[in-house]
């Protein structure tokens, strides 16, 4: 997916305004890129509600509630850890939609989770939490992390398109 453009984004802000919808973040391998994003744009505290970084695993299960059996069985790089995430952002925040990012930006990774796969989710409160993966592949660091901001971003456009 592309990155919204600077038109894009108030034009996010402005769905979630209109329906009354509070935002929250909660970010792994972004460090709080997409909360940035969003509060760029002057007017975003009607919207943005806050962010979470959450890089260690510690942070995880304290801020979120991320479940220690999830992060054994699956990793800190899973969908079923980023819905935990969006879950739990939903929970410990007063916002109505969350997104959620962990993965690996690199260098390195494993056969198993190679460098640029990102696990996303996005929690509606009252609907489904949805999650997916991307391979975004290994395009570095800064790079991995600038085209996940981008996707989260438009995971959350889509959900309050979907919603519209």
């Amino acid at each position: 997916m592309t990155r919204p453009g600077a038109e894009d984004i108030p034009a996010l802000l402005e769905a979630a305004k209109a329906r009354g919808i509070r935002i929250a973040t909660a970010e792994s391998c972004t460090g709080g890129m997409v909360a940035s994003a969003l509060i760029d744009v002057p007017g975003s505290s009607a919207v943005v509600e806050r962010g979470f970084v959450v890089y260690s695993n510690a942070a995880k299960r304290e801020m979120l509630g991320v479940t220690e059996d999830t992060l054994e069985a699956h990793g800190a790089v899973s969908e079923e850890t980023a819905r935990e995430m969006a879950d739990g952002a939903l929970k410990h925040s007063h916002a109505q939609l969350t997104v959620a990012i962990t993965g690996i930006a690199g260098p390195g990774g494993s056969e198993h989770k190679p460098e640029g796969r990102v696990c996303f989710a996005v929690a509606y409160d009252g609907r489904e939490t949805i999650t997916e993966s991307k391979d975004f592949g290994a395009l570095g660091r800064a790079a991995v992390r600038a085209v996940s901001r981008d996707h989260a971003l438009n995971l959350l456009a889509a959900a309050l398109t979907d919603a519209g």
